[in-house]
């Protein structure tokens, strides 16, 4: 039976941004690949309606997927509206006993927006209740608990900064050259973004600015590109690093 990994991010176009390359790399591996979204990216527009970016959006992230191979689901929140509440809580832990990953891939704890924020809290959470057999998470058809915590990683925040602009340096960094290409077409799923990007951040050169980021994590490693993770190593998660033997990386 193939190691399974579980990537889930607020937003679509989160996880190819900061961490499809592994995901390729984990893949070659044998690894199943699941990719997760809070939401469908219903506020990502200026131009169109919720439902209607919405239904564009679950598209371009089901093609992204494809491209990969992976599974590809979402898990109904709405955008800018994730918190962390008991409802949210069994949603999130509900989802990890259905893909039984073995490393989970997530937002990291401080970044840019809550949205973020809120998903790798929920994640984190999830991670340590989703094993435990009393955890009721009140779904329907509810999944088996969990044999063990995952793994679990935080991919880098949007420039590598935290709220007051310093660096938040990963704690390892993969070489991600050989599927950076892949990566890129991933991301280039997403066309619905590059506008709303512009419009709202001033943001241009939607796959450039990846790769203007893939390359300074890469350069850190003396590699083309690569991609940066932090391991949640407090009690009781597991502390030997899976992903980093996985692909026997150092950093």
């Amino acid at each position: 039976m193939s190691r399974r990994v579980l990537a889930i991010h607020a937003h679509p176009d989160d996880i190819e941004f900061q961490c499809a390359g592994t995901l390729a790399l984990l893949k070659e591996k044998g690894w199943h690949i699941t990719i997760a979204t809070m939401t469908p990216g219903d506020c990502g527009s200026a131009e169109v309606g919720c439902a209607e970016i919405a239904r564009t959006r679950r598209a371009e992230q089901q093609a992204a997927a494809d491209l990969l191979g992976a599974d590809c689901l979402c898990l109904e929140f709405r955008d800018l509206s994730i918190c962390f509440d008991n409802d949210s809580r069994h949603r999130v832990a509900e989802v990890l006993r259905r893909t039984q990953p073995d490393l989970v891939l997530t937002a990291p704890p401080v970044d840019y927006m809550p949205d973020h924020e809120q998903t790798s809290l929920l994640v984190r959470d999830a991670c340590f209740n989703a094993p435990i057999p009393n955890y009721d998470t009140r779904q329907e058809n509810p999944a088996p608990p969990l044999g063990r915590i995952p793994h679990l990683y935080y991919v880098d925040p949007l420039e590598g900064i935290d709220w007051f602009g310093r660096a938040i340096d990963p704690e390892f960094i993969i070489d991600i050259s050989r599927t950076f290409e892949l990566k890129q077409r991933m991301l280039a799923c997403h066309a619905s973004q590059r506008g709303w990007l512009l419009r709202q951040h001033g943001i241009d050169e939607y796959l450039n600015s990846c790769e203007r980021w893939s390359k300074s994590r890469g350069e850190r490693i003396g590699a083309a590109y690569g991609e940066g993770f932090r391991q949640h190593k407090g009690h009781p998660y597991p502390h030997d690093n899976l992903l980093a033997a996985e692909l026997g990386l150092t950093k």
